[in-house]
């Protein structure tokens, strides 16, 4: 019986306590048949000194979204799920709110996949684009 989407994103947040996407405060809140979105505050928190989002908070959103998705369409069972690359490019700055990002799947290999990452602000406007690549590593049996 497959999880429902209420069950998947309890699992995903259920998976968030004591880690860095705790203390970022990312919460994951809608999944479909081939995405996962994880919205996170912008706060003093996670600015830079200048006062806009910091663009590592950017990177760490991404990565997190993306293995979380992975970890979501996958057999996991069997395998673990690790980032191996990521590349982002910031394209507008934010100072508050909050920023969205919605990983969707570019492709799904039995070793690698490849996710691309859209982050975005409340109303939408684009924030940064993120290449994220995960690749499943077996479990000892």
């Amino acid at each position: 019986m497959q999880p429902t989407k209420e069950e998947i994103l309890r699992m995903c947040n259920t998976m968030c306590k004591n880690t860095l996407m705790q203390t970022l405060e990312i919460f994951f809140c809608e999944v479909g048949a081939d995405y996962l979105v994880a919205k996170m505050p912008v706060t003093p928190r996670v600015h830079q000194p200048d006062g806009v989002l910091h663009g590592g908070a950017m990177v760490a959103l991404a990565e997190s979204v993306g293995s979380a998705a992975s970890y979501v369409f996958l057999d996991v069972k069997e395998f673990y799920i690790r980032g191996i690359e990521i590349s982002a490019n910031h394209v507008k700055s934010i100072k508050e709110g909050f920023v969205y990002a919605r990983a969707e799947i570019v492709h799904k290999g039995r070793t690698t996949q490849l996710w691309d990452i859209k982050i975005r602000d409340e109303k939408g406007a684009l924030i940064s684009i993120v290449k994220l690549t995960t690749m499943a590593l077996p479990k000892s049996k």
